[in-house]
């Protein structure tokens, strides 16, 4: 296939996890989705498990993790579901994570997030948006990255978002320590910067047969919208031309998320953005679909790369 032809599949925005996965055989395949207690990260989750992969829920609320593991159990009677501690904001947090992880590791799904906070910041004076979405799961990914390496043709997802649009990765400003804080930038960069790691991660590790590619799951109704009233929703998709909301299911929110971690069609490929169960092209102004050329931008995603091994040291 060549680096060229774009990626079409049968489904659809409306076809759900299940449908993505059926007839696909994920026995003695290890996955991991970070916050997997929740949204459609259950749905992530319990589609996976439904088709025979042990799945281990990386959450925050250990608590709530176990409670979403025995509900995936009972529903798919896969009782290889796993829960484990992870908090994306604390770096030592992760590193624990990566270190506790033992043998191969498959698919790596790396859905947790926030959207739109106030501002916060973590101890090293990172902006959280920043410093989950983006910082937390490239230090866990390249600390996973030898487990990723052991698996046979290792896949990693990096679920981003249609609000990429609203902004590069401001390199010289990253942490809001000289522009004032706006919380639909914030957000809008680290979902740039997840679909940038898609590519210079693919590149990086094409040698070790790992492929990244980065999604926008959807609209769907979420606790990742605490911090927005459906006023403010609204609003805001009407602004970017989406007109009113029309909501994703949260079994058709983890339908993309599938479709990359699992599809063939995606054999050997990467560094690709994919919304509704395809692969994305640019986007057209006044829309809310396809891709910011500046987020498949190799230069800029070499120097993404570079600025978090640095502000990780």
């Amino acid at each position: 296939m060549s680096s060229s032809t774009r990626i079409t599949t049968p489904f659809t925005a409306q076809s759900t996890a299940a449908e993505v996965v059926a007839g696909i055989d994920l026995t003695g395949r290890r996955v991991i989705v970070t916050g997997g207690a929740s949204g459609i990260g259950v749905e992530t989750a319990r589609a996976l498990a439904g088709v025979g992969a042990e799945v281990t829920l990386a959450v925050r609320n250990e608590e709530a993790g176990r409670r979403t593991a025995e509900d995936i159990i009972e529903t798919t009677g896969n009782k290889q579901v796993l829960v484990a501690p992870l908090d994306l904001a604390d770096q030592a947090s992760v590193a624990a994570f990566a270190a506790a992880w033992d043998g191969p590791l498959h698919i790596l799904i790396n859905n947790a997030g926030v959207m739109a906070s106030p501002e916060t910041r973590t101890p090293e004076g990172w902006e959280l948006q920043f410093a989950t979405n983006h910082l937390g799961h490239f230090a866990l990914a390249t600390g996973l990255h030898g487990a990723l390496a052991g698996a046979d043709g290792a896949r990693v997802v990096s679920v981003s978002s249609s609000a990429h649009l609203r902004s590069p990765v401001v390199f010289e400003d990253i942490h809001f320590r000289e522009r004032p804080y706006d919380p639909w930038a914030a957000y809008g960069q680290s979902k740039t910067a997840n679909v940038l790691f898609a590519v210079e991660a693919t590149k990086r590790w094409a040698d070790d047969g790992i492929t990244v590619n980065a999604l926008m799951p959807g609209g769907i109704r979420t606790n990742l919208q605490r911090y927005i009233t459906d006023e403010d929703l609204e609003r805001l998709r009407a602004q970017s031309g989406g007109g009113g909301a029309v909501w994703k299911t949260p079994e058709q929110g983890a339908a993309t998320t599938v479709l990359v971690a699992t599809s063939p069609l995606l054999d050997g490929v990467g560094g690709r953005y994919f919304e509704d169960c395809q692969e994305a092209g640019p986007n057209q102004p006044g829309t809310r679909k396809g891709f910011a050329p500046y987020a498949l931008d190799p230069e800029a995603a070499e120097r993404l790369w570079q600025v978090s091994v640095e502000t990780l040291v």
